[in-house]
């Protein structure tokens, strides 16, 4: 049996997503929530990658990554207060 680079690095990206996902959802405070929901987009974005799938890679980059996370910051400020002034 023969190991090569792609699946060893598509078990770590694997862990990696699900130890982000992990802090997602155990984190005491929102905004680490937030982080650990971006870097499991992230991850994934990556494994994508590795899958040979890149249009669905740059969509998970976009969406699950970047856009995701502006608006729940956007909301979390809104929600407490900071977003009042104009």
């Amino acid at each position: 049996m023969q190991i090569d680079l792609v699946s060893v690095l598509n078990v770590l990206v694997l862990i990696g997503a699900m130890a982000a996902a992990f802090v997602a959802v155990q984190a005491n405070r929102i905004l680490d929530s937030i982080i650990g929901l971006a870097a499991a987009g992230s991850f994934m974005a990556v494994e994508f990658l590795l899958l040979q799938a890149p249009d669905v890679a740059i969509a998970e980059a976009a969406v699950g990554a970047v856009l995701g996370t502006v608006l729940y910051i956007i909301a979390l400020r809104k929600v407490i207060g900071k977003g009042d002034e104009k």
